[in-house]
Parts: C-alpha cells; structure tokens; sequence
C-alpha cells in the first residue's frame, strides 16, 4: 500500500491557545519534528483568567514532549474571546511569520471550528499565506461538520507521545476532550478511514504543489 509523499522543511502550527495544537496536531508533530524544523505559534496565554495561570508551564512542558523546544515555540498574549478585535494584528503577526520563518507548510484551525479566537486565527492566516499549503486540524470542542480529507499515518509510539504531552495541562485534566479514550479513539475512526492503524486528521484550505517524477 503506497501513500503519498509530502514535505517540508518548515513547518508552521498555529493555535489560538495553549494545547490548540497539540489537541490537532500532536501526533503528526511528534513524528515530524526530529526531521524537519518546526515552529508552533499560540497567539493567546489565557492568562487574564485567574484560574489558568499555569498554562504557560504546562504549554512549555507539552511542546517539549513533543519534540519542540521553547526555542522553536512563542505563546503570545492576546486575549481569549476577542480575537476579532485584533484581527489586523493578528495578521501582521503572521506576516512577519511568513517573511522571517518562511514556513512550506502551515496547520491552522478548521474551517468548521466555531469559536470565534479560532475563525479570526483561520481566516487571517489563508491572507497571509496566500502561496503555501495550509491544511486544517480539528479541536473536538469548538468544530461542527469537520471531515477530514488529509489523513497522516501516525504510530503507537506517536500516539503515545501525543496522550503524554495532552497529560501535561493539570489544568485542564476534568474536560472530557481531554480523555485519553477520546483523543485514541479519534486517531482510530482517523485511520479506519484510510486503513490504517491509527491517523492524524486534517482538512485541505489549500494545496500549493507541483508534479514531478521521482528520481
């Protein structure tokens, strides 16, 4: 069974908050990241609510489970539920993104994601990276109608790495999607649909590629 082969040599996540990504991406970070160079951005720490001060700890300890040093991820602070607000910021963030990380590939909430910090990280980032790949990942909470159309094989060992960086925000530990069976499960129904054991889920917002024979 042949898959399709795609890569990059920067890859770019974007959450609008801490465990966003790892929630989305987490398994296909753990596999990428000892071999290409990747950089994960969260736009908001959470930290105007008083009952989520350890995020930012708990962000940096889950980044490193993954692979990703404090060195190749920012946690900004713009306010939770307000992103619409600094839309315009938010994108200039980007575009510098773009014009110093130069990134191939970027991960940013689906488009089915209804929270509205996520819709603005979305749609700011289809403006400012017009000529990459942009491909979308799932935050069980917040989407409605997400299918995923790019599915990842993705390992034991990797699924694994995700659960352990997901169990580092003790913050966070009563939420149901944050149930290990929930997020196992969810890799599962991913690699039923493209027989596989376990895949990562993504949905396409844009596909910048050429075709070229190997070799």
């Amino acid at each position: 069974m042949s898959d399709m082969r795609f890569f990059g040599k920067r890859v770019l996540f974007i959450g609008a908050h801490p465990d966003d990504i790892e929630l989305g991406c987490g398994a296909l970070i753990a596999q990428i990241a000892p071999i290409t160079e990747v950089h994960c951005v969260t736009l908001s720490d959470n930290r105007k609510n008083p009952a989520l001060q350890d995020l930012p700890g708990e962000h940096a300890a889950s980044m490193k489970v993954l692979g990703v040093g404090q060195e190749n991820s920012e946690l900004l602070d713009f306010e939770t539920r307000r992103f619409p607000d600094f839309r315009q910021e938010i994108l200039e963030v980007m575009v510098k993104l773009q014009r110093e990380f130069q990134p191939e590939i970027v991960f940013v909430h689906t488009q089915a994601d209804l929270h509205q910090d996520h819709k603005t990280v979305t749609e700011e980032a289809l403006r400012a990276f017009r000529g990459r790949t942009v491909l979308g990942y799932d935050v069980i909470r917040s989407s409605y109608g997400f299918f995923p159309n790019f599915l990842v094989a993705v390992s034991e060992r990797e699924v694994e790495l995700k659960l352990q960086a997901l169990s580092q925000y003790q913050t966070y530990n009563t939420k149901y999607y944050f149930n290990p069976e929930i997020t196992r499960a969810t890799l599962i129904r991913n690699g039923a649909i493209c027989e596989r054991q376990y895949a990562e889920g993504f949905d396409i917002l844009r596909i910048v590629a050429s075709f070229t024979k190997e070799g």
